[in-house]
């Protein structure tokens, strides 16, 4: 894409008319409390003809505003996709739900057939299920394909009346020979638990047409998992599943790896943060051995994996050839398991997909093989809790075990200084220690990178950014460095902006390039990195737009981190 069309893009986006049926209000931050505050959106859908996609996001609309709005919905019968998410910022919760009412009453009289609702980051609870209860259930939900409602506080209670919908929706669609063939559910950050998780479980057995699904972050324990696992085994289309941050244990990742078994289309596994633990992973090692052929990223990180099983699971992927990213980052290996891992997957010629081991987090003092006796202890309890379970029998152990002690080093050696770190190693090897270790030495980065090659300050900025982690010390001096490197290309004349974001569109996936280009695999510290650049003096403000447009569109990569993907669309649509 040239520069000059970049610049068009940029202008188009300034319209709120944005092609393709789409009408857009999103960013723009409209208080619309009344009728008269809602006029000017009322007017353009009026005037809109064969509007099929509806964009409200980023404003604040009152019950009143709410009902204007859906009284000129009432007959765009050919709406299709409504984008209403992050839609009542600053309204109280039960101003919620009878917006959302009034909007769906219109859709159904319009005799819409809705392909996608998004209603996410919209803080309803429980009631605001409540709101589009209805919708889900009329014939205006029959046709729909995405679900997405991430990050809105549904709780247990919120889950189930979702999930009795959604059944309703199927039972009656399937009534009229065209049964409910849903494809992407979204419902990250909502508190859904056991109950909730194991309501929508029976919702998903009965639909069996998922290709993608994601609930992180929703405190959901083995019973909930096991649920959901046998839910997946009659959904044979998934490719995406993604229950980041939520606890499996050996039981959850066993029920997990069963259901892996069954599936073929799977290819993109996001298990991070779930405690699957070394049995569940050499189960999930097994089913990879049979099969996933078309496994495309794994993410088993921080998860209390130990040495033995990982090696297994390394094993495990010989012959997954679309294989691109495993992440086995903050587990249990110590420094000669991590070693041992990248020489099997060396032996394969795959080394390129295994990220970073930087976090591994075995104590080398401890002894690190297999010995998972707590999970055994575990298992023998049904309780749902499995982290009270967990803390019980440690304790016991510890008590049943009064004689056994630790043997004590009898002096401590030196420990011989770590070699320094130049701009030439750190770029070569990336790691979030490297670049700690150069301390003041991170300008060197920018100043050994050719500001005059749009590609290697683009490839400085991924190397720099691909360390990139929650932990304060680490954010900061990655973006530190980045400054570096920005304010030295955005300050220079030669430099070329719209080249450069061109360029890191493309490397991020974002953009089809003629060239063969590898684009980078895991998003989460380039988006978050990009959030910092985005805001400082240097950027040029005209180029957020164009950012803007590209990581609104829908792209698998950016659905799998949801929460980096947010947090710069926010920023993008308040500059």
């Amino acid at each position: 894409m040239a520069s000059e069309d970049i610049s068009q893009l940029a202008d188009s986006l300034a319209r709120t008319k944005v092609g393709g049926g789409e009408l857009s209000f999103k960013g723009r931050t409209l208080k619309l409390n009344t009728a008269e505050d809602a006029e000017e959106v009322i007017q353009e859908i009026n005037e809109y003809e064969g509007l099929q996609a509806l964009r409200l996001e980023g404003n604040t609309v009152g019950v009143e505003a709410a009902k204007a709005i859906a009284k000129s919905l009432e007959n765009k019968h050919g709406l299709k996709r409504c984008h209403w998410s992050d839609m009542f910022t600053g309204r109280l919760r039960s101003e919620i739900p009878p917006a959302l009412i009034s909007l769906g009453e219109a859709l159904m009289t319009a005799g819409a057939q809705l392909t996608e609702l998004d209603l996410s980051d919209n803080a309803f609870g429980p009631d605001g299920v409540r709101g589009f209860e209805a919708l889900l259930k009329s014939a205006t939900c029959f046709t729909l394909e995405e679900l997405k409602l991430n990050n809105c506080g549904m709780g247990v209670g919120g889950g189930k009346i979702l999930a009795a919908a959604l059944m309703e929706c199927h039972r009656r669609s399937s009534s009229l020979g065209k049964p409910l063939a849903l494809k992407v559910f979204v419902a990250g950050r909502n508190r859904l638990e056991n109950d909730g998780a194991t309501a929508l479980a029976d919702a998903f057995r009965v639909i069996g047409t998922l290709e993608e699904v994601h609930m992180p972050q929703n405190g959901i324990n083995h019973p909930g998992i096991t649920a959901l696992a046998e839910s997946f085994k009659s959904n044979p289309l998934l490719k995406v599943i993604n229950l980041n941050d939520n606890t499996f244990t050996d039981k959850g990742g066993i029920a997990m790896a069963e259901a892996l078994n069954t599936l073929r289309q799977v290819e993109h596994i996001n298990f991070g943060d779930c405690l699957v633990r070394s049995k569940g992973a050499l189960a999930i090692a097994s089913a990879l051995k049979e099969g996933l052929h078309k496994l495309k990223e794994l993410n088993l990180s921080f998860c209390e994996i130990k040495r033995d099983a990982a090696l297994k699971l390394a094993e495990s992927v010989e012959e997954k050839s679309e294989l691109e990213r495993l992440d086995l980052n903050g587990n249990n290996f110590g420094e000669e398991g991590c070693e041992l891992i990248q020489e099997i997957l060396d032996g394969f010629n795959m080394a390129n997909v295994l990220g970073s081991l930087s976090d591994d987090e075995l104590d080398e003092d401890e002894d690190d093989g297999d010995d998972d006796d707590e999970d055994d202890e575990a298992d023998n309890d049904d309780e749902a809790d499995d982290d009270d379970e967990e803390d019980e029998d440690e304790e016991d152990e510890q008590k049943t075990e009064p004689s056994k002690k630790i043997p004590q080093p009898e002096s401590t050696p030196t420990a011989a200084p770590l070699p320094p770190v130049d701009a030439s190693t750190f770029l070569n090897f990336p790691s979030p220690e490297k670049l700690l270790r150069m301390g003041p030495k991170r300008s060197t980065i920018a100043a050994q990178t050719d500001i005059t090659d749009t590609e290697k300050v683009v490839q400085a900025f991924i190397q720099i950014s691909s360390v990139y982690r929650d932990e304060q010390s680490v954010k900061m001096a990655v973006e530190e460095t980045v400054d570096y490197l920005m304010k030295k290309a955005f300050g220079s004349s030669v430099f070329q902006p719209d080249t450069f974001i061109t360029s890191l569109l493309v490397r991020l996936g974002l953009l089809k390039s003629e060239d063969k280009i590898k684009p980078v695999v895991h998003l989460y510290g380039p988006l978050l990195t990009l959030n910092h650049v985005v805001q400082q003096d240097y950027f040029q403000k005209p180029l957020g737009p164009v950012l803007l447009a590209f990581i609104s569109k829908p792209n698998v990569a950016l659905e799998s981190q949801p929460l980096a993907r947010h947090t710069l669309l926010q920023t993008l649509h308040n500059l």
